[in-house]
């Protein structure tokens, strides 16, 4: 497995945010988390990308224990992280943020800045806007390109839908399907749960900082109890592609109003140190 998160225990203060979680994620895997606020999602990948420190348990990264590298080298070894709040620097251009994502590589970061830009035509196009003035998927688009400049073996991507109109939802998605189709694994946290169980190959759900299901995603999704906890009840409309049907990158729909607004201006990780999200 690429990556192997054992028997995990996260605390903030006295406050037990995650209490044993095991999961894993295999190379070319979408794996998403899905669960309620305050499950332990997003506690779990700052755990894995180092921004949490574990009280107990081990985390493995391609063969080697990470369970005490700073969250600097686990970016040299191949962890990406797009954080909850986008975390991108405002008073930077777009190209300026997503050179960013390459500060700690040695080589020359064209071929990936290339790249971001055939993955996200919209940001080509607007290279030089500063990041504090675009909308809110644009920002999301900008966050997932910078991870991405650092050649990530594994991209970890915390509610990538979050604030975002439908239609920039159904993009998002398929780009992260065309992400995964080109080589990189994904390790998705999503309150959209019916859209990360259509793209993900598997799945894990949370419950106060537990795994209380594990199952190939589309189990889940035709799983009662999953389906009257967090679908509605409703297998719905078909929205995006099953994963390993990845659609070509999406060619950036204009931004839907209620997607305008500029997000607000975080740390570089999009932390908020919330207690057990």
């Amino acid at each position: 497995m690429l990556l192997e998160i054992s028997d995990i225990h996260v605390h903030y203060g006295k406050i037990a945010a995650l209490k044993g979680i095991t999961a894993e994620v295999g190379q070319g895997e979408i794996v998403t988390l899905i669960g309620a606020n305050g499950a332990g999602k997003t506690t779990t990948l700052k755990t894995v990308s180092g921004l949490r420190g574990l009280s107990s348990g081990a985390i493995r990264f391609d063969g080697r224990d990470i369970s005490k590298m700073p969250g600097h080298k686990r970016v040299l070894v191949g962890i990406g992280q797009a954080p909850e709040g986008r975390g991108i620097f405002p008073g930077m251009t777009v190209e300026e943020n997503l050179l960013m994502g390459a500060y700690a590589r040695k080589d020359d970061p064209a071929k990936e800045l290339a790249e971001a830009y055939e993955l996200f035509p919209r940001l080509a196009e607007r290279r030089k806007q500063m990041g504090g003035t675009m909308s809110g998927g644009e920002q999301q688009m900008l966050a997932i390109g910078r991870a991405l400049m650092a050649k990530p073996k594994v991209l970890l991507l915390d509610e990538p839908s979050m604030g975002l109109a439908p239609m920039l939802v159904q993009q998002i998605f398929s780009i992260i399907q065309e992400i995964n189709r080109r080589g990189t694994t994904v390790l998705l946290v999503e309150q959209n749960a019916q859209q990360a169980l259509q793209i993900a190959h598997r799945a894990y759900v949370l419950e106060t900082g537990r795994v209380v299901k594990s199952a190939p995603a589309a189990e889940l999704l035709d799983d009662p109890e999953v389906r009257a906890a967090y679908l509605g009840g409703e297998m719905g409309d078909a929205a995006a592609p099953a994963a390993g049907n990845a659609a070509p990158a999406a060619r950036d729909a204009a931004p839907a109003a209620e997607d305008g607004a500029p997000a607000d201006e975080g740390s570089a990780d999009g932390s908020g140190e919330e207690t057990a999200k």
